[in-house]
């Protein structure tokens, strides 16, 4: 079990919820987000938790937080869609904690997290054309993990509309995994449309194996994971103060 500090702050703490991966570079993302979001708000107590694959698990970080003292938790999925991990895993594993808590919303739709996936395609070198005929040549598909919640996908949907609305050529939704269309799907139909010049935009959070593979399936420009861009410590905090306002109510008076 992973040891606290004894908290004597009445706030709910932040519990960061990553979904694991084998690869190294996710969980080393994850611990440069969480030190962007302590900076961000000073004070507030701020900790991991894995649905899998990585250390501390959420039930850990939860049972470290409840024998140090904490009365309660606020749980910002780190997420980018409604699906499975959010609507039950999560829930499952907070409601075996003795501590008040709370499932805040995934990160996305939101524009924040629109935000950050145009300046990481900028980064990249995306420029949207101001000559009409190359924008009619031009789109950007949406790379996600994928899932066969029917809400994972309209929140990824959303996402491509508003990604789309701030780019002005269209995003088309596709997935590494259990929906379609695929990546290489998605390319090959705007090609048949006439959009010749597309970018993969990446809606990962952290590198791996899907933000790889989709990536590879660019035919030029992919843009890299969100990573540590500084609009998403920026959301997750939005999420927790969304989340936390109940909880403080539950809060002892000092």
């Amino acid at each position: 079990m992973t040891a606290y500090p004894p908290n004597r702050d009445t706030r709910p703490a932040l519990v960061v919820v990553a979904h694991g991966s084998r690869d190294p570079r996710a969980l080393s993302t994850v611990r440069q987000l969480l030190d962007r979001v302590r900076a961000l708000r000073p004070g507030l107590p701020v900790h991991p938790g894995h649905i899998e694959l990585n250390a501390p698990l959420l039930p850990d970080t939860l049972a470290g937080l409840e024998a140090f003292g904490t009365g309660s938790a606020v749980l910002v999925p780190l997420l980018l869609s409604r699906g499975h991990h959010v609507k039950r895993d999560i829930p499952d594993m907070a409601a075996g904690a003795r501590l008040h808590t709370r499932v805040a919303a995934p990160l996305g739709p939101h524009p924040l997290l629109v935000e950050a996936l145009h300046a990481r395609l900028t980064e990249a070198g995306w420029r949207t054309p101001a000559d009409g005929a190359a924008r009619r040549a031009s789109a950007v598909v949406l790379a996600a993990a994928g899932s066969r919640d029917p809400e994972s996908r309209a929140d990824t949907a959303h996402t491509a509309r508003l990604l789309a609305d701030r780019l002005g050529v269209p995003v088309v939704p596709a997935y590494a995994s259990a929906a379609a269309p695929t990546v290489p799907d998605a390319l090959r139909a705007l090609a048949a449309r006439g959009r010749t010049r597309v970018a993969v935009a990446s809606c990962f959070t952290a590198p791996g194996r899907f933000a790889t593979e989709c990536a590879a399936a660019a035919p030029g420009i992919a843009s890299a994971p969100l990573g540590t861009h500084p609009a998403i410590p920026r959301l997750l905090l939005h999420h927790y103060d969304r989340a936390a306002t109940p909880l403080l109510r539950l809060a002892p008076a000092s």
